[in-house]
């Protein structure tokens, strides 16, 4: 019998918690003033930040002590001593996040592997772009304007191209058009696209699902992608080729995306070009996602 998978999430400090006031205090003074700012507030806990609901949903998952299927592990910036006020949070907060690597100042993506993740969440884009390249999913929460009450449901929307699936396409479509890019995919129907980075990740909740029946699954996932007809037909085949779920998929043909991930209810939305990120962040946690040929250079 397979080893059962644990999904494991690597998050920062700043996307778990609302550290904007911190964070200021950094910029304006440096790393000694925002040192004794933290150390003076350590019994002020932290606010929940763009993430933070993602994480709670993720962590209401264990809920067989002896079978974890979860685990978040906190990955941060912070010295340790200017991050004990980040772990008061987290107890605060009823939170069940035991492991964590403090780095003060170096990069903590360096130790995202070792830890197992599947996907790594944070702040800084430097150290997104670092996981990215370890071969990690990886992305860069943005502010998000929506503070709308959402179900107990864990909700994820994806973008297809740069994220689930590789950016072969998104190439064609860069370098000859729309109508090149329809033809290659028409012509490539039956030929599944390959992996993106996030196709582990989704793998892994897709290994979750697998537990419970459809109608009363606590995991709910969705494509939002601007193809439209005929590009949807290797989209599907792709999928079904991986033997991956998705439970809805929604081709847009290039209208904006918000509106429709208010109406899924989305935790959060992962893409790759920044452009539809800030549309999205009106109205959900939204992660960027810097790979493929739309962040090069």
């Amino acid at each position: 019998m397979l080893a059962e998978v644990k999904l494991v999430v690597a998050i920062s400090s700043r996307a778990l918690f609302d550290l904007d006031e911190s964070h200021q205090v950094f910029e304006a003074k440096g790393e000694e003033e925002y040192s004794r700012y933290q150390i003076s507030q350590e019994g002020v806990p932290l606010l929940p930040g763009v993430a933070f609901s993602m994480v709670r949903k993720l962590l209401a998952l264990n809920t067989d002590p002896s079978r974890p299927r979860v685990e978040v592990v906190l990955v941060s910036r912070n010295s340790a001593d200017t991050g004990l006020r980040v772990f008061n949070s987290i107890r605060h907060h009823g939170l069940d996040i035991s492991r964590a690597a403090f780095t003060r100042g170096e990069p903590p993506y360096r130790y995202i592997a070792s830890f197992g993740a599947h996907l790594f969440l944070s702040a800084n884009p430097e150290d997104v772009r670092g996981a990215l390249d370890a071969g990690i999913a990886a992305a860069t929460i943005l502010p998000s304007g929506s503070e709308e009450f959402r179900s107990g449901q864990l909700r994820i929307a994806f973008d297809g191209d740069a994220v689930i699936f590789s950016d072969e396409a998104e190439r064609i479509y860069v370098e000859g058009g729309l109508d090149a890019f329809n033809q290659n995919e028409t012509e490539s129907s039956e030929k599944p696209l390959p992996g993106g980075p996030f196709k582990p990740f989704l793998a892994a909740l897709h290994d979750i699902q697998s537990d419970f029946p459809v109608k009363s699954s606590p995991i709910r996932t969705a494509l939002i992608t601007a193809r439209g007809a005929p590009a949807h037909e290797r989209v599907i085949k792709t999928l079904r080729s991986w033997g991956i779920r998705i439970d809805e998929a929604l081709f847009l043909g290039g209208k904006e995306k918000g509106a429709f991930l208010k109406s899924f209810g989305a935790d959060i939305f992962f893409d790759d070009q920044i452009r539809h990120c800030d549309s999205a962040a009106e109205y959900v946690a939204t992660g960027h996602v810097p790979y493929g040929v739309k962040n090069a250079g």
